[in-house]
């Protein structure tokens, strides 16, 4: 059986449980505290020297990180359902859609950069809510309008793609700063399409063993 090494909130994390969950993969999963510094410790520098989760371990000891790196992986080897269209141009904008989020808006929003925003240029919480807010809204307005673009049940396709893997976890991301979702209607309803089925919802933050519940 493969290993996940992720974090409850953590968007990345929270993409590659998605991907495993549509593709029916069995895993076990081993919480690393992003909070009390877990990711930082020998163990875990061991698996990725960058720090960072997730860590996909599979079954021969091989360790896979980066979640769009590793839902690549699931999906060459498990190939449905699939996660990326077989059409080459309709795959790359897929592709591009997720990379918006995965390249673009999440980095800005993780642990460690809003940290630094507040150690080193001393802002208190409502400078770091407005600092992320910030990004989440401008990338959610260019994907807006191209989600305006197209009739299908999802972004660009009519079953969940690498790019919802990404989108699910981006706007519970946006909600917990504080962004109006309202204003992007096509993203929202994708969303509530998406976190209701089943493997959306086994993969949502509060339902993992380690989630903190208050």
């Amino acid at each position: 059986m493969m290993t996940l090494y992720g974090y409850w909130r953590s968007s990345a994390s929270y993409r590659v449980r998605i991907g495993l969950a549509l593709k029916g993969i069995a895993v076990s999963h081993v919480p690393v505290n992003l909070r009390d510094g877990s990711q930082k410790q020998a163990d875990h520098l061991a698996r990725n020297p960058q720090g960072y989760v997730p860590v996909l371990e599979l079954a021969d000891g091989t360790q896979l990180t980066q979640s769009l790196a590793i839902l690549d992986y699931l999906d060459g080897v498990y190939r449905e359902p699939a996660l990326l269209p077989k059409e080459a141009v309709l795959r790359a904008r897929v592709k591009a859609a997720a990379l918006m989020i995965a390249a673009d808006i999440s980095p800005i929003q993780n642990l460690s950069v809003l940290k630094f925003i507040r150690a080193e240029h001393g802002q208190e919480d409502a400078g770091v809510t407005q600092w992320a807010a910030h990004w989440i809204v401008q990338g959610f307005e260019a994907l807006e309008a191209l989600a305006e673009t197209s009739d299908t049940d999802y972004l660009l396709t009519d079953t969940p793609s690498l790019f919802e893997c990404c989108l699910v976890p981006q706007v519970y991301n946006a909600r917990r700063f504080g962004v109006d979702m309202a204003t992007f209607s096509r993203l929202s309803e994708i969303d509530a399409r998406c976190r209701a089925l089943p493997a959306f919802q086994k993969a949502a933050p509060e339902n993992q063993a380690d989630a903190i519940k208050a």
